[in-house]
């Protein structure tokens, strides 16, 4: 009962909120949001849309991608902690939570993936998949204790504890550098428009990778790879791969496989910031996948 309780909540409590329990600040932030993306196709200009297209890259791929998913929760590899936090604030500028929120979501999925317990299985819908666990429940929300025992090395890092309590705040300097360096339509593209496009390709991954795609694995669960997720998300829709190997820091492991946030955590080991990283190596001779680390 004490592991029920941790993973987060029963069937009938989740179908119980989904009915009764509308988590009014996501809501409202999504919608503001969302209507902020249509507004900035009103105003574009050549300078908003490549603002917004670097910061599609720096959040997703330097942020979610790099770091949110691959180092700071699987800790495919390892970085001086000045990277690490530099990477951890980019991820911020995602808006989808602070780094201990975000973190421990993810790895209650693992830990229950398309069971009961995950928070975002499309076994309990393909909305509530991709953003009806947000709107609906615990999104982001979890209690201290769950905090406590699923990211417990981000929990007792000081660094950590405030960019997750204040995790809205570095995209707040970023509008305003935005808003004075190129006006509203900078900002109208560079923050809600591509927020909101990060958003779903980031509930793309939850979503549509556990509905369509290939399987190159037996996971027990219901993964997939998805080249089309991948493309939207620098390489994260891989899934399949990834629940089969969740630790490795490489996700497309063939070559035609696309995976930028790989070839990202390759660039940072060319310049002497990686190291430690783990990656799967196809043995031929004894037909199996092995995790190897260099």
């Amino acid at each position: 009962m004490k592991e029920l309780k941790l993973t987060s909540q029963t069937h009938s409590e989740k179908t119980t909120e989904r009915q009764n329990n509308i988590n009014w600040g996501n809501a409202i932030f999504v919608i503001l949001f969302h209507i902020g993306a249509v507004a900035a196709l009103f105003f574009w200009s050549w300078s908003a849309i490549i603002s917004a297209v670097v910061l599609y890259w720096v959040a997703g791929s330097l942020g979610i991608g790099m770091g949110f998913h691959r180092l700071l929760t699987h800790r495919g590899y390892k970085v001086p902690k000045l990277v690490e936090f530099f990477l951890a604030i980019c991820g911020t500028l995602a808006i989808e939570g602070g780094p201990i929120q975000w973190v421990t979501t993810h790895r209650i999925h693992h830990a229950h993936a398309d069971r009961e317990g995950d928070p975002h299985t499309p076994r309990d819908g393909r909305w509530w998949a991709h953003v009806g666990w947000v709107l609906r429940g615990r999104a982001q929300r979890h209690e201290e204790e769950v905090l406590q025992h699923y990211a417990p090395d981000l929990a007792k890092d000081r660094f950590y504890v405030w960019l997750n309590r204040l995790h809205f705040l570095p995209l707040v300097v970023v509008g305003l550098a935005l808003l004075a360096a190129g006006g509203w339509d900078v900002v109208m593209w560079g923050v809600f428009l591509r927020v909101t496009l990060g958003l779903h390709a980031t509930w793309l991954v939850n979503s549509a990778t556990h509905l369509w795609g290939r399987r190159r694995f037996l996971t027990g669960e219901d993964s997939r790879n998805s080249w089309w997720v991948a493309l939207l998300t620098f390489g994260e829709g891989w899934h399949n791969n990834h629940h089969a190997h969740p630790t490795s820091a490489r996700h497309g492991f063939k070559w035609y496989e696309i995976d930028f946030n790989w070839w990202g955590i390759r660039g940072l080991q060319f310049l002497g910031l990686a190291r430690g990283i783990k990656r799967v190596r196809f043995n031929a001779a004894a037909t199996v996948w092995q995790l190897v680390t260099r």
